[in-house]
């Protein structure tokens, strides 16, 4: 198998490979998922984060919500969400996340954030709330999360594990290696690596959660041994996914990797013992994330 570091596919140079064209799903679902969040005020990460998954997620009406905000005080350079100086928090964005919740009737929902290092608790404390809203307004809704790295703050991430969310996800996005230029000078592997095992610490049965992107020069050896690492800190469940270019101002892609090597790669991560993997070139942190927990 090819490491995914070699050389781009053969593909010419700024078309896609043929495993990367889909057919974009329309109908009633879409419009009403994409009028229900702005009718609420809310942000998600499918659109700020340009994903390519979106319409297919809002036709099956669902939707990660992106809370504290829809500007972030980083700037990784994979992202496409706007970075700068944030708008201050909103105290009634939880009913409306609960609000929109229980209108699309969602029995998984996820919950992710923009980085928030001007907050003293990077924004947990609102997730808490957030956590509480929808548990209140959707008691059967499984809740996963996906916030910041918090900064370290290690007292603020030990409050929002202890409200409980079904499932705790932090991207590690890519090879430790290669976190200075993806994801700037903050982020520490060896802070998530804590994380998970903290969570796993204060309540074993919170669902632990990953994912990482391809294509932006990572090596195979790379990649097994930051899963190793990261499975036996104890994180369980784990996305992989192919890294695509939001807009000429992120990063280039690196290589584009074939499907049957996601196959192989899930295949390897198993074997490491993740319970729940899911691997290809479209998949995302958050993608089909309530069959993910069946899996688990």
């Amino acid at each position: 198998m090819t490491p995914p570091c070699q050389p781009e596919s053969s593909e010419p140079r700024g078309r896609l490979p043929r495993w990367l064209k889909r057919r974009v799903p329309a109908g009633g679902a879409n419009r009403f998922t994409a009028e229900l969040v702005r009718e609420l005020g809310l942000a998600t990460v499918c659109d700020h984060a340009r994903c390519p998954n979106r319409m297919e997620c809002y036709a099956r009406k669902t939707a990660t919500f992106m809370i504290l905000g829809s500007t972030c005080t980083r700037n990784c350079a994979f992202c496409s969400v706007a970075h700068g100086v944030p708008e201050p928090v909103d105290p009634d964005e939880p009913r409306r996340v609960a609000e929109a919740t229980r209108r699309l009737g969602l029995r998984h929902v996820v919950i992710t954030c923009v980085t928030r290092d001007d907050l003293a608790d990077g924004g947990a404390e609102h997730f808490c709330q957030t956590i509480g809203a929808v548990r209140n307004a959707c008691p059967g809704t499984t809740i996963e999360v996906l916030p910041s790295d918090l900064d370290g703050n290690r007292a603020a991430f030990d409050r929002l594990v202890a409200a409980a969310p079904d499932v705790y996800n932090h991207n590690v996005e890519t090879v430790p290696r290669l976190f200075p230029v993806v994801r700037g000078p903050k982020p520490d592997f060896r802070w998530i690596l804590e994380m998970f095992g903290r969570i796993k610490r204060a309540n074993p049965a919170i669902r632990t959660k990953t994912g990482m992107m391809f294509g932006l020069g990572e090596t195979r050896e790379e990649v097994l041994d930051a899963l190793a690492d990261l499975h036996a800190a104890g994180c369980e469940m784990l996305t992989l996914g192919q890294y695509l270019q939001p807009s000429d101002a992120q990063m280039p892609v690196a290589r584009y990797v074939p499907p049957e090597e996601f196959d192989e790669l899930g295949q390897l991560a198993r074997s490491l013992g993740f319970s729940a993997v899911a691997s290809a070139p479209f998949v995302r942190s958050s993608y089909h994330a309530g069959e993910m927990i069946g899996e688990a």
